[in-house]
């Protein structure tokens, strides 16, 4: 995954190191605003295949408490027919010219997204506006799909790895928007149907707060032609702005819960910096350091390397437009939960107590900027990215604004944002035993 990182304010952009980073270039994409409202960012790559998709800013959190699981459950039924296409034609429109078509469902957003050589561009870009804008529904289709998610939700229970994951928001977030499943519960989909999806679209989906975003080998000018042609001409719709309710409350918490697994499933975490606060820099390279996707990770190295208690290691930090949440994962055996929890704590004491050397502050930088330019051979992953990036900030950048605000970030920032969130008074546990 591309993380594009934004300093709280504007400034010139700075030529980046070309000795050590010849293939970054200074950019901003292109951007345009549709007669509706709808934007619309296209990146170069020279790349054959054209990457699309729509994402729109509406997911789990803006359900209220009879529609948990609506964004997941229009996600999976706008495959199932639209006004002009049955589900099987919607289906055969990108694998008959060997495209891929795909969507997926955050707590923040809805995408539906493709993947085409150049030439079938707006094929893509045509579809992607039926299946979002003309969705019919159809109840035999939706009775089947039913069945899919449910089978989804139970796969989901017996993946402890990632269940954790939603138990830890469920009991964290104070606010029941955000700290719901984004699958939602058998009891909530049984009660769905085409007219409580229209009426959530109705609702929750603005033509404001949805972006068209385009990478690959075409000229900007005829993707924002395409794109005023196939949804130009969509009723306009502004999100009102006490839309979606802050969830940045926060509850401590310290709970084991019994799950019959073979091994020891643990979380610790906290609240931490949104998207749009300071802070969120420094925690982003911390978070990289300790559990990032590198072997010589601070926490994979003292639990794996050092003492062989666990084979999984990670930290992840995720961010939302109003609230962050850090967490650190790993599993363990049954026996082994106290030591290993102990060994954690050892090291965040470590990072909180005394300052990176700026020698090895370099050498961390300079590990996670190739880890960013490795990233960039994602090209789906660019291309959604400079969506979210602008859904959150009003624009997207190249990668040498994430490499320049890296390279700002000091030692002490970073024992600062440690401290804050590592705080042992405020950290939180939750450990499947």
């Amino acid at each position: 995954m591309v993380w594009y990182i934004y300093t709280d304010h504007q400034r010139e952009s700075k030529k980046i190191n070309e000795e050590i980073h010849p293939n970054i270039h200074v950019s901003t994409f292109p951007i345009t605003t549709l007669s509706n409202g709808i934007r619309v960012v296209v990146q170069p790559s020279k790349s054959s295949v054209c990457h699309c998709g729509i994402i729109i800013g509406t997911g789990s959190r803006d359900e209220k408490p009879e529609e948990y699981g609506m964004a997941h459950f229009i996600e999976h039924t706008i495959f199932k027919g639209t006004r002009r296409r049955t589900g099987i034609q919607i289906l055969n429109r990108l694998d008959e010219v060997g495209g891929e078509l795909n969507a997926y469902t955050t707590k923040d957003e809805t995408a539906v997204h493709a993947a085409v050589l150049g030439k079938d561009l707006e094929r893509a870009i045509e579809l992607l506006a039926d299946m979002v804008f003309c969705p019919t529904f159809p109840e035999k289709e939706i009775i089947r799909e039913r069945d899919v998610i449910l089978d989804e939700i139970n796969s989901y229970k017996d993946t402890p790895s990632e269940l954790i994951f939603d138990d830890f928001e469920e009991r964290v977030f104070y606010h029941p928007a955000l700290a719901h499943n984004i699958l939602g519960t058998t009891e909530s989909l049984m009660t769905f149907n085409g007219d409580s999806a229209r009426r959530f679209i109705e609702r929750a989906y603005h033509t404001d707060n949805i972006v068209l975003s385009v990478l690959g080998d075409v000229d900007a000018e005829r993707v924002f032609r395409l794109a005023e042609k196939h949804l130009g001409h969509y009723e306009r719709k502004h999100r009102p702005k006490d839309f979606r309710q802050s969830a940045s409350r926060y509850c401590r918490i310290t709970e084991r819960e019994n799950r019959g697994y073979n091994q020891a499933h643990i979380l610790m975490g906290n609240i931490a910096p949104s998207a749009l606060e300071d802070g969120r820099v420094p925690l982003y390279i911390l978070n990289n350091i300790l559990g990032g996707p590198c072997m010589n990770a601070i926490l994979s190295v003292a639990l794996r390397e050092k003492n062989g208690i666990a084979y999984n290691v990670e930290s992840d930090y995720t961010t939302f437009s109003d609230v962050g949440l850090e967490a650190i994962y790993f599993g363990t055996d049954a026996d082994k939960v106290t030591k290993s929890i102990r060994i954690v704590n050892r090291e965040l004491d470590k990072i909180c107590g005394r300052p990176f050397s700026e020698t090895r502050l370099n050498r961390i930088k300079r590990q996670i900027e190739g880890q960013l330019l490795l990233a960039t051979e994602d090209k789906e992953s660019m291309m959604l990215s400079a969506a979210r990036s602008i859904l959150l900030y009003g624009e997207a950048k190249g990668i040498e604004s994430s490499v320049e605000a890296i390279r700002a970030v000091d030692s002490k920032e970073i024992q600062e944002i440690a401290c804050r969130v590592f705080d042992p008074s405020q950290m939180s546990v939750l450990v499947y035993g």
